[in-house]
């Protein structure tokens, strides 16, 4: 199976690792550093901006592409020019082609959920998004599903909870505090990879959306004392909502992130049988952890 990474990045470098034992892998990053992070991780690059239907020619064709690019945490209008211009540029690009690709997978969030008051939420749970970047997202979803199809392209939309792994642990941020309550819903980087990389040798989630979540939400107070514990430090300190909604210089993005809750089921990966490699945050944090104390 040849499988074209578009925007292969943070989980796309990860997953090509992955795939590339069995599978041809092409990664397609616009800038120079892009292309040679990924030809370090071993597998062939294309530098393409998928923004732009013409960079999309030099793009070989695939069995699937994988659509993982990312907008740098920029506003919503850099996301819209590529989680919609760009997504929908490459479904009809691919699927002009003489061997169009069988299948699209886009790389979502669980932000397209919105504010569930800590209740969980799975695959039939409504989309609500509270923000302009996550009513992007949505939009997209759409686009990887229906616009898909109507150009005879299967589409499955993983919808990955917060990425961590190497290099975006971020210990800091807990360990020093102040920790704002809420809910964590986390995913190792490598699972994130070896859920997509299962979904396309398995030849599930066609027509489909499925969360990308490990087995544990954890309540943010509880995994930054987990996290000091384990690197022999006294507990951070920490403040409600309203302590933190009280700040008058906040966003209203960063208002509506604050007020967001809820925790992520992850039943139908299960069931699909994905094994997970860090199943929570105690065997993800592991490698993190060993370093912080060693460099102690």
């Amino acid at each position: 199976m040849r499988v074209v990474i578009l925007g292969c990045g943070y989980v796309g470098l990860e997953l090509g690792r992955q795939l590339t034992p069995e599978h041809d892998v092409v990664g397609v990053r616009r800038s120079d550093s892009g292309v040679d992070a990924i030809e370090s991780a071993g597998f062939e690059a294309v530098q393409a901006d998928v923004t732009d239907p013409a960079d999309l020619q030099r793009v070989p064709d695939a069995d699937a592409v994988v659509f993982a690019a990312s907008s740098g945490g920029r506003g919503a209008e850099a996301a819209r020019e590529i989680y919609v211009d760009g997504l929908r540029t490459a479904v009809e690009q691919f699927a002009a082609r003489e061997n169009p690709p069988e299948r699209l997978i886009y790389t979502s969030s669980t932000g397209v959920y919105g504010d569930h008051d800590g209740d969980w939420v799975d695959e039939e749970t409504p989309l609500e998004p509270t923000t302009e970047k996550t009513e992007v997202l949505a939009e997209a979803e759409r686009i990887a599903t229906e616009v898909a199809g109507e150009n005879g392209i299967d589409g499955t939309v993983a919808r990955f909870a917060g990425l961590y792994g190497p290099d975006r642990y971020r210990l800091e941020r807990y360990l020093e505090g102040p920790v704002t309550e809420g809910y964590l819903n986390m995913v190792h980087r490598d699972d994130a990879a070896g859920a997509i990389r299962d979904l396309l040798e398995t030849d599930r989630g066609r027509d489909d959306a499925v969360l990308v979540v490990d087995d544990e939400p954890v309540a943010k107070w509880e995994f930054a004392d987990w996290l000091a514990a384990q690197c022999d430090l006294p507990e951070p300190p920490k403040r409600t909502k309203a302590e933190r909604l009280a700040d008058d210089s906040l966003s209203a993005a960063a208002r509506r992130r604050i007020e967001t809750s809820k925790r992520c089921s992850n039943d139908r990966l299960r069931e699909w049988g994905y094994e997970f490699a860090f199943p929570t945050y105690r065997e993800g944090y592991q490698a993190a952890i060993e370093a912080y104390r060693t460099a102690e």
